[in-house]
């Protein structure tokens, strides 16, 4: 069966001035055009080539012996070549580049951007690009351990779980909810540490040094925090993490520890209902 958005192995059935005629044995009656320009030297009726499949600028289904940079069931960065009214172009490889319509776009798009996109086909017959649902695409068989260092891609953003980040642009992971992640967008890079590796696969990240390391870099920000609110945070280590999360950027945890630093250095002073800085 012909699926567009795949590679398979066709052979040759015909040819004609302007190149061959490819066809699945026993159901040469469906044929797919290769161009002339891409019929390998020597091939003759008979032959069985590997194709990609896809449509070209009339509709009309073709094959190429180029190796696209995306097929279906994958996920890949590819660039941004042009924006149009329509959506915008991404190139693959090929001849014709590959539309990214604006519904199936994740943020706003500018040329030269590279996009993390899987492939589909629409209501028209006709691949295309999304940068929608690409979790189930993310394999789960990393060689990273907790530990381990990873650069990745932002592919989604969730108020209720957090980033999800494509590690290696094929990997599944995510920075959890309780992280600051307020300053990441749709397509930010980033360069974070495994803290764990869950059941299914799946990749726990941290953009945190280690604890003993991030303290310091903690306690400057809780000094920051409070100049800006002159000088005492109508709050202490014993608020919720919600609201902690929200004024200082921080979790719960690395907030108690900073201020504890901060404390033992006796550069601040806990109320009952505050901190106030020396």
């Amino acid at each position: 069966m012909i699926q567009l958005g795949e590679k398979q192995t066709l052979s040759i059935v015909k040819k004609v001035e302007f190149g061959v005629y490819l066809a699945e044995p026993g159901r040469e009656e469906v044929r797919v055009l290769l161009p002339g320009k891409q019929v390998p030297p020597g091939a003759d009726l008979g032959d069985e080539l590997e194709v990609f499949l896809y449509k070209d600028s009339k509709d009309r289904i073709i094959s190429t012996v180029r190796e696209p940079k995306l097929k279906m069931g994958e996920v890949r960065a590819l660039t941004v070549v042009s924006i149009q009214k329509i959506g915008a172009f991404l190139d693959w490889g090929l001849e014709k580049d590959l539309f990214l319509p604006y519904k199936e776009q994740a943020g706003k798009l500018k040329e030269g951007d590279e996009v993390l996109v899987r492939l589909y086909i629409d209501k028209s017959r006709r691949l295309c690009a999304s940068m929608r649902e690409l979790h189930e695409l993310l394999r789960t068989d990393s060689p990273y351990q907790a530990g381990d260092m990873v650069k990745g891609r932002v592919y989604e953003l969730s108020e209720n779980f957090g980033a999800f980040v494509a590690v290696d642009d094929c990997f599944s992971a995510l920075i959890p909810h309780h992280e600051d992640h307020s300053f990441l967008q749709i397509g930010s890079q980033v360069e974070a540490r495994v803290t764990g590796v869950k059941p299914d696969g799946k990749l726990d990240l941290t953009l945190r040094q280690k604890a003993y390391k991030q303290m310091d870099q903690d306690a400057l920000q809780v000094l920051e925090l409070l100049e800006e609110y002159g000088g005492a945070l109508p709050f202490n280590d014993k608020a919720s993490p919600e609201t902690i999360m929200q004024e200082a950027k921080m979790s719960k945890n690395a907030f108690k520890r900073a201020v504890g630093h901060l404390y033992k250095e006796r550069k601040i002073e806990i109320t009952e209902n505050s901190i106030r800085k020396k």
